[in-house]
């Protein structure tokens, strides 16, 4: 029988992208926002999982990013939401931090409200990938209005998929 998660969205990409990992003997840490966990558990969720999963961080709210993620209060005076720089920043934290050969980071608007700027409109995202001396960022609208949970699971789909693309050399735009 087959266990309800991951869910049939992301069971496929997770499966290659935990794959590829292990081929590769490297690793990932996660730096997740409005996918609330669901990268990490996605990522835990394939047998052989220590072998490849540093860790990981749900940075929902700014003082868990002063916590966790090197921000300050300094920084907040001009957070104007979620941005690929924002994400890079993540990113690039939390896989020095933690040693991880890649981080994957993500932060949007999953709704139901959302702002009147495009990042913070529901179903928008920005991602990244941090690798040694390089991130790749890429940004998805989902067209999923203010459908939460379905933005935050393709929040952690496209977040895989960007990290699929740039483990396998494909990740630039």
């Amino acid at each position: 029988m087959t266990s309800p998660f991951p869910p049939p969205e992301l069971r496929e990409i997770v499966q290659e992208v935990a794959s590829l990992l292990k081929d590769r003997k490297e690793t990932i840490s996660v730096a997740e926002t409005a996918a609330g966990g669901l990268l990490s558990a996605a990522l835990l969720s394939c047998p052989g999982a220590s072998g490849y999963y540093k860790g990981g961080l749900t940075l929902y709210t700014l003082e868990s990013r002063i916590a966790f993620a090197g921000w300050t209060q300094d920084f907040l005076k001009t957070y104007s939401g979620p941005t690929p720089e924002i994400v890079a920043g993540l990113a690039e934290h939390t896989r020095k931090t933690l040693g991880s050969t890649y981080t994957v980071s993500e932060s949007g608007t999953a709704g139901p409200t959302g702002g009147s700027t495009r990042n913070r409109t529901p179903g928008y995202v920005a991602l990244a990938v941090a690798k040694d001396g390089d991130t790749i960022t890429r940004e998805v609208e989902t067209g999923l209005a203010g459908d939460r949970e379905a933005n935050m699971l393709r929040f952690a789909v496209e977040g895989l998929r960007l990290l699929r693309d740039v483990i396998k050399g494909e990740g630039k735009l």
